[in-house]
């Protein structure tokens, strides 16, 4: 069982943003495979709508490695329904990635997510379907030990 932690940062925008143990594990995970983390949360804007591509369960992270730069939606999964958090993390993945091209192309977009949601739910035949059709791509982290586990693109 994973205990969760949850501490606010509030940012100048006034939002109130949970940050938690998936948060660090992910971040720490990144560490050790050698990423820099050049920000947390990363801040993107496109016109007029600003996003910080997020924080909490929910956490993006921009990280570099020999010249390789990702963003990095961190999703939990601890909400009563797997598919509509499934559904909300697609909806974000579009959005980000589509202001990511904009303003950032040379940045990749991954969706990471816990290893036990990954091996009970990720694996489903539509979910399968669903990131292979959008081309999504995922990192697969354990929450407990603080490590990446896979890479699937």
């Amino acid at each position: 069982m994973v205990e969760l932690r949850v501490k606010t940062i509030k940012f100048g925008c006034g939002w109130d943003v949970a940050k938690d143990i998936f948060h660090n594990a992910v971040r720490n995970g990144l560490q050790k495979e050698g990423w820099l983390i050049t920000d947390d949360p990363f801040r993107i804007k496109i016109g007029d709508v600003e996003m910080y591509i997020d924080l909490g369960a929910e956490q993006v992270l921009a990280a570099e490695r020999d010249g390789e730069k990702i963003a990095v939606e961190i999703k939990s999964f601890i909400g009563a329904s797997n598919i509509s958090e499934f559904h909300t993390a697609i909806g974000q993945c579009f959005n980000y990635r589509v202001a990511l091209e904009e303003q950032e192309p040379e940045r990749v977009l991954y969706l990471a997510v816990p290893s036990g949601i990954y091996h009970a739910f990720f694996k489903l035949q539509f979910i399968q379907t669903v990131i292979q059709r959008f081309r999504l791509k995922l990192i697969v982290y354990d929450p407990v030990q603080e490590v990446i586990v896979a890479w699937k693109n």
